[in-house]
């Protein structure tokens, strides 16, 4: 074979192995859902104006545990391509609108696929903590 008739292979091969070094996620859910979510009306949530950009929040869903404890659940989106960080951290109210004083209360940085969703979670420190602030802010 002569090489300029190597080359236009080549190149289809190298295209090829380009174009398949892509990251990509195939995700599979139950379509038909047992547990339904409650999700939030009032959104809590105060996010960076930076980060807003990037990651957007699709949904606020909270239950209580077993042994009392408010759970808050919130679905994250990157609607970027490329992967982002942020830090995140969750505020506690007592019935009275008072904060709760938490030992936990340390921001977290997390990361973010680009085109993926997230599920950050956190569970209140004692059954007093009937209210919950999220902030969300931009690590890069």
């Amino acid at each position: 074979m002569k090489i300029k008739n190597l080359f236009p292979v080549a190149c289809a091969v190298a295209t090829l192995v380009v174009a398949g070094c892509g990251t990509t996620v195939n995700s599979v859910e139950n379509a038909q859902k047992d547990g339904q979510r409650t999700m939030v009306t009032d959104q809590r949530v105060v996010t960076d104006p930076s980060l807003n950009r990037h990651v957007n929040v699709v949904g606020v869903n909270s239950a209580m545990t077993p042994g009392g404890l408010l759970r808050v659940q919130v679905e994250l989106l990157n609607r970027t391509r490329s992967i982002h960080h942020f830090s995140y951290k969750f505020e506690w109210f007592d019935m009275n609108g008072m904060q709760v004083n938490n030992v936990i209360s340390a921001s977290i940085t997390d990361q973010i696929e680009g085109k993926e969703s997230k599920m950050i979670s956190s569970i209140a420190p004692n059954p007093g903590c009937k209210d919950f602030r999220l902030k969300l802010i931009d690590a890069e």
